[in-house]
């Protein structure tokens, strides 16, 4: 049977799933984290069972060398032959790519020179994508962006008010993230509720450690909250989210910063929920502390919120909504958090069925069915996703 690669490359870190087509089922699974520093760790799931070795791994090439060869070893593939796709998640596609590609020597080289749109991301997918190609050489590789599914929005809704020469010049617009994860779940809520998705106004929250929202309308992504990097939108678990542009310079000052990436480094890494509750950037302890935290209830409340604040005017931007979703880590495992979203909504007809929300599992609704509105959780699976694609453009 034909397996394909599912593989998430960051500069520090290799994801990866290997699945069986076409009945899509995942064999085994594992990551390399620390990669390139001392005492990597390798792990890998299959078949009920998980190993785990540290160990210096110091490249993407050596880091793909040993996930194959442990394949191998433990009998999960018996040749290299039977992987017939290699799919890549890529962060920054900018205006060039309006869909998944198969890499080409100007792809990859068009993968390299998005990095300055995402510098923390494309770099290391880049190095990823090259490492499969040394190994694999004859193994299609295809490219899956985060940013592909938002392409679909007008230039009311991505253009920044700032010169639009900037735009011309520059390529300066807002291109979200999660897309690949926005455009899976919303697929799957409208064959849940079994109506076609051309048909439907739909408002996806995808609330992990990176958070975002995304309205989609027959199909379509029409807007979105995070901005020309994943550090714009709502508040998120160590990110900011919106920010008024003059305080970056205020504070720089303040901070006696020279360096513009010291501040972005605090706007990503310790802002957000950590930054406001001064406990953890996880919801989960913000929870546990919140009686005690004034400071955690109020993180809680900001990230509320802001969620409410632009779920709202994305349904006014649509003219209303017929599905609201909740996925990715929190979105999918925090019902008391999806309760208090709901909650703000009952206004418009949106009642709860507590039940199913605190106590169901996977896939379902979790409102009651005379709410005017329907509310589901939909576990996301970008992997999948990526293969889809991968068997798509291969053929």
């Amino acid at each position: 049977m034909a397996k394909i690669i599912a593989v998430n490359s960051g500069s520090s870190t290799l994801k990866w799933k290997l699945y069986s087509v076409p009945d899509e089922t995942v064999i085994a699974e594992g990551m390399v984290d620390r990669l390139g520093l001392s005492d990597s760790e390798f792990k890998v799931k299959y078949n009920g069972q998980k190993t785990s070795e540290i160990g210096d791994i110091p490249d993407h090439k050596t880091a793909v060398n040993k996930m194959l060869k442990t394949l191998l070893d433990l009998n999960i593939i018996s040749d290299y032959s039977e992987i017939t796709g290699v799919g890549h998640r890529v962060v920054a596609g900018g205006d060039i790519f309006k869909d998944s590609a198969l890499v080409t020597p100007k792809v990859l080289q068009q993968i390299k020179d998005l990095a300055e749109f995402a510098p923390l991301h494309n770099p290391g997918q880049a190095v990823g994508i090259e490492a499969f190609q040394d190994i694999l050489p004859d193994v299609p590789q295809v490219a899956v962006f985060d940013t592909s599914f938002h392409q679909t929005m007008d230039p009311v809704n991505y253009l920044y008010s700032i010169p639009y020469e900037y735009y011309e010049k520059y390529g300066v617009r807002k291109f979200g993230a999660h897309g690949t994860s926005h455009k899976y779940v919303s697929k799957r809520a409208a064959e849940f509720v079994g109506k076609p998705i051309e048909d439907l106004r739909i408002i996806s929250m995808h609330l992990g450690s990176g958070a975002s929202i995304d309205a989609i309308q027959g199909g379509k992504s029409v807007d979105t909250s995070m901005g020309f990097t994943p550090l714009a939108g709502i508040t998120m678990s160590s990110r900011s989210g919106d920010l008024d542009p003059s305080l970056f310079a205020f504070l720089m000052d303040k901070l006696k910063l020279s360096d513009p990436q010291d501040m972005i480094d605090i706007l990503n890494n310790k802002s957000g929920l950590l930054g406001i509750s001064g406990v953890s950037p996880d919801m989960r302890d913000l929870i546990a502390t919140k009686d005690e935290n004034k400071r955690s209830q109020l993180a809680i409340d900001i990230f509320i919120n802001r969620i409410v604040k632009y779920v709202g005017s994305y349904i006014a931007l649509m003219g209303g909504v017929d599905v609201l979703l909740f996925t990715a880590g929190m979105g999918e495992a925090n019902s008391w958090i999806r309760d208090l979203i709901m909650k703000k909504f009952e206004y418009m007809g949106v009642k709860v069925d507590s039940d199913a929300n605190e106590n169901g599992k996977g896939l379902r609704k979790i409102s009651a069915d005379d709410s005017a509105i329907e509310c589901l959780v939909v576990p996301t699976d970008e992997e999948l996703m990526i293969v889809r694609d991968v068997l798509r453009l291969s053929k």
